[in-house]
């Protein structure tokens, strides 16, 4: 089976809902935007039942560059992960 694109994902709400295909747009536009706001200032952002963005400090590390073979060094640097919710866990598996 495929992948949801953006708007069966829209589609498939407003049907759920009952809101127009628009307004769950924009909902889901300004979820995202919240999304990154607070992870960028507080550090996570939880979806409930879903799981949660976090921002994680990655240290410096040694690593290899595939093609030859050749040891270098990774900066430190921050990213973003989800954590997966154990209730969306145990729904799915």
């Amino acid at each position: 089976m495929a992948k949801m694109t953006k708007s069966q994902t829209m589609a498939a709400l407003a049907d759920a809902t009952g809101m127009s295909k628009k307004d769950v747009g924009m909902f889901l536009d300004k979820m995202a935007e919240l999304a990154y706001k607070e992870v960028k200032v507080s550090g996570e952002f939880v979806v409930p039942g879903l799981g949660k963005l976090v921002k994680v400090h990655r240290a410096e590390r040694m690593g290899r560059n595939p093609a030859t073979g050749e040891s270098i060094k990774i900066k430190a640097k921050t990213v973003v992960k989800f954590r997966v919710a154990k209730a969306a866990k145990d729904a799915v598996l």
